[in-house]
């Protein structure tokens, strides 16, 4: 993640400038020339490059959107007891309910959340849809009141002027990407091209002895910008759709790692990590990696994002092609929420020894932060900016958080970890995470008393879990730097040590 300087803002606002009007231009220059021809000689790689960012615009990305607009399938709803367990779970461990409401109604006066208002959240967030029914309005009532004694105040009844935000029911919110974004180089190395930066992470990936396991030849169209390594490769995922990299695992005393990215420009930000578990000389043998390739939110042109069932049932496909019976897991950002999703599959949870999340999303999804920071804030600072263009309003990434990411299947509970080693890596200054509500809830039993655990520059350790704090770093800085990567590297062949 960009700083917060100055010259990152002028950097990140010019690139955001430079990168956004190409599509217009090129349309607009498209449009000039068949009515009119300059005075002067144009190129014709310039004519060349404003066809095809006209045709790519208007062939591509507009009949995209549409596509992508579709409603999304929700789960299917749990029971009402299920329901009002989780109710009063999420109660238990909302910290401030003021802003809980105010963020969830996007800054919304209080005076225009009314009690018909906070019955369309719920019906949202706990019955999986947006349509009223008589026949729930006895268990709505209900939260209602529970949201009342919770804020210390009654709602005023009838409806107000506030909408509340419903992820999976709004519109699919994003912005164009020009073709040069996907194939040509631009504006330096933090937005740089999608093809040029997938070049560099696979040169660098194959250097440091990791063989590419690509779907099969007949899915390469499936993912644009194209990979040519995908043809060259003469190893083919057992998977059907998920691609991944893989380090053979030698050693005979440590368990081997899974890793699972957030969302991003894929693996590029990760290589130095991956490669600096095996740095270290070891005489038993190397450390096995698995990194997969969630191409949906990794800024490509490919399928929509797996349904948690077909995702677990793909990695568990590939765990079992390696042999892998036990192996440390490891996730960072969106990768959390893949991550829950195998802890609560039986089969898969069993074999997972120990986890390590950085920057995690999925621990107190309930509250309004993560949604909101990613979708819904005004951009004022530099990283604000890279966060809002370059990935919320990424057509991939838009459409898995606004139709297939459903907050009750991923949200992680201290209770679902209980069985498990477990190491949190959070900073301070996340401007995604509500960090600081995180590690309280992390830190503690949900009651006055803390847990058995105790903080020493910056790191709890509590019984099985551990929560390491930075106070000074953004999502996703804790991997930019060699001193920082350090602590996590520690941390992994720690777990990964059997003996």
């Amino acid at each position: 993640m960009i700083g917060t300087s100055i010259f990152d803002y002028v950097f990140i606002r010019s690139c955001i400038f430079f990168l956004h009007w190409i599509a217009p231009l090129s349309v607009f220059c498209c449009l000039i020339s068949l009515v009119y021809t300059p005075p002067f000689h144009v190129p014709l790689s310039l004519q060349v490059a404003a066809a095809l960012e006209t045709a790519f615009y208007f062939l591509v990305y507009h009949p995209r959107k549409i596509y992508l607009q579709r409603s999304a399938t929700h789960p299917t709803t749990i029971s009402r007891d299920e329901r009002r367990a989780l109710f009063q779970r999420c109660l238990e461990n909302t910290p401030d309910p003021e802003r809980f409401l105010t963020k969830w109604f996007v800054d919304a006066p209080a005076s225009e959340i009314k009690r018909e208002n906070l019955k369309d959240f719920f019906r949202w967030a706990y019955l999986n849809t947006g349509e009223p029914d008589i026949e729930e309005n006895e268990e709505l009532e209900e939260y209602v009141r529970r949201m009342e004694e919770l804020l210390g105040r009654k709602l005023e009844p009838g409806r107000g002027k506030a909408e509340c935000f419903r992820l999976t029911l709004n519109k699919v919110d994003m912005l164009h990407r020009s073709l040069t974004w996907y194939l040509v180089s631009s504006c330096g190395k933090n937005c740089a091209c999608v093809f040029v930066v997938d070049t560099l992470a696979s040169a660098y990936m194959l250097y440091h002895s990791f063989n590419f396991y690509p779907t099969s030849l007949h899915r390469f169209l499936s993912v644009f910008p194209f990979r040519p390594l995908g043809l060259l490769s003469s190893h083919r995922s057992p998977a059907k759709t998920i691609a991944y990299w893989h380090r053979p695992h030698t050693s005979k005393t440590r368990l081997p790692v899974l890793f699972i990215h957030g969302i991003g420009i894929g693996l590029y930000p990760y290589v130095n990590l991956l490669a600096e578990l095996n740095s270290e000389d070891d005489t038993d043998g190397d450390l096995g990696i698995i990194a997969v390739e969630i191409m949906s939110v990794s800024f490509r042109i490919t399928d929509e994002a797996l349904k948690k069932e077909e995702m677990c049932q793909e990695i568990d496909c590939i765990l079992k092609a390696h042999g892998w019976e036990k192996f440390v897991l490891v996730s960072h950002s969106y990768g959390s929420v893949i991550a829950t999703h195998l802890l609560n599959t039986p089969k898969i949870a069993q074999r997972i020894d120990s986890l390590v999340f950085i920057d995690p999303v999925t621990f107190l999804l309930h509250l309004p932060d993560v949604a909101y920071n990613f979708t819904c804030r005004k951009p004022n600072r530099a990283n604000e900016y890279q966060l809002h263009y370059f990935a919320s309003k990424d057509m991939g990434v838009s459409h898995t958080l606004f139709r297939r990411f459903f907050w009750s299947e991923n949200i992680l509970w201290k209770e679902d970890i209980q069985n498990h080693r477990v190491t949190v890596v959070l900073g301070g200054k996340d401007l995604i995470v509500n960090t600081e509500a995180v590690r309280a809830y992390l830190a503690s039993n949900g009651s006055a008393s803390p847990e058995k655990g105790t903080w020493k520059e910056g790191h709890w350790k509590g019984d099985k879990l551990d929560v390491l704090w930075f106070s000074e770093l953004d999502h996703a800085q804790v991997f930019d730097k060699r001193s920082t990567r350090a602590t996590l590297v520690d941390i992994v062949r720690a777990y990964c040590d059997t003996e």
